[in-house]
């Protein structure tokens, strides 16, 4: 586009009424104007699909809150050994596995 411009540019300065078949100053003028009509569209979606998706990543956010809330909730009513608690997404405390601890270095 940098390019179009400075060579619509140069083509009025250098002779306005020269012609290529087809292609005139106007006929280029005219392009870039729908070129930039165009850019300009695609910023603005753009930029509503930022805030679309920043919109989601705030109402994900509030739902994995929700979810931590409910775990919570069942963990202290049933206990964290509970069917209950596994129902809804936790570990229960029986089947964790149990800390691995490593050798020490041997000297």
């Amino acid at each position: 586009l940098a390019q179009a411009r400075k060579v619509l540019s140069s083509w009025v300065q250098i002779d306005e009424q020269m012609v290529f078949g087809p292609v005139n100053p106007g006929a280029l003028t005219m392009e870039l104007n729908q070129v930039r009509g165009l850019e300009e569209q695609i910023t603005d979606l753009e930029n509503q699909l930022t805030d679309l998706r920043n919109r989601r990543a705030a109402h994900h956010q509030t739902v994995w809150d929700m979810l931590k809330r409910v775990r919570a909730g069942v963990k202290a009513i049933y206990g964290d050994d509970s069917s209950e608690y596994e129902m809804v997404g936790g570990t229960r405390t029986s089947e964790r596995k149990s800390a691995r601890r490593t050798a020490p270095p041997v000297e």
